[in-house]
């Protein structure tokens, strides 16, 4: 029963890390997605059967204590935007500033919820699944956010990355996005302390988020 808060954690906060690059992309002035329906929260438009189900429930079973996943990635064309570097940038960026709102947010309700739950009660449990559910909110943002950033394409930190780079590396770098997950995956086998690095600021962030709960306790 655990993995059904962490899945619906997990699916929400992908959905929105995929309209947040959508939504910005058509401020940049590049409507692909918007044509494409893919400014909604309708998760059925956004899901992928192997990153936002099998590959985290893999993860889950298997007793990982990293949890990740990923939706279709949604369709851009910077060349669309009105500024396609900083345009590239800001929509690449969108995605991580979602997540870290949401988290934010999720801990918000969290605090609430848990006062909520000292005046009504557990309310047959229903009151403990919401907190649990959206705690796991807390830190799957917070991953989402921070995994994003690591400089490997297709993740969104390489966009920046990218940017500052002459045109023609620029172009070798990219096509590094078609080995990203080997790559990746690579990293964390033979270098197993670069993802406790990589994730330190979730685990510093996730501190404060609990402390704030706390204080509605």
């Amino acid at each position: 029963m655990e993995a059904i808060p962490i899945i619906a954690a997990l699916i929400f906060s992908v959905v929105v890390h995929e309209v947040a690059h959508a939504w910005q992309a058509r401020r940049e002035g590049d409507n692909t997605a918007d044509e494409l329906g893919r400014i909604t929260l309708n998760p059925i438009s956004h899901l992928d059967l192997m990153g936002s189900v099998i590959v985290p429930l893999a993860l889950h079973f298997s007793g990982s204590s990293f949890l990740f996943g990923w939706a279709k990635p949604v369709p851009v064309n910077p060349a669309k935007y009105r500024d396609p570097v900083w345009g590239d940038i800001r929509v690449s960026m969108a995605g991580i500033v979602s997540n870290l709102i949401l988290a934010c947010l999720a801990t918000l309700v969290v605090g609430i919820l848990v006062k909520l739950g000292s005046v009504v009660g557990p309310l047959w449990g229903v009151m403990d699944v919401l907190i649990e559910t959206v705690y796991y909110g807390i830190v799957i943002n917070l991953v989402l956010a921070f995994f994003n950033l690591v400089p490997i394409p297709p993740l969104d930190g390489s966009h920046v990355v990218a940017r500052m780079l002459p045109d023609s590396l620029a172009h070798r770098y990219r096509e590094m996005g078609r080995y990203g997950i080997l790559i990746l995956m690579g990293v964390f086998y033979f270098l197993p302390g670069a993802f406790t690095y990589i994730m330190w600021p979730v685990t510093f962030l996730r501190g404060i988020a609990d402390g704030f709960i706390r204080l509605w306790v």
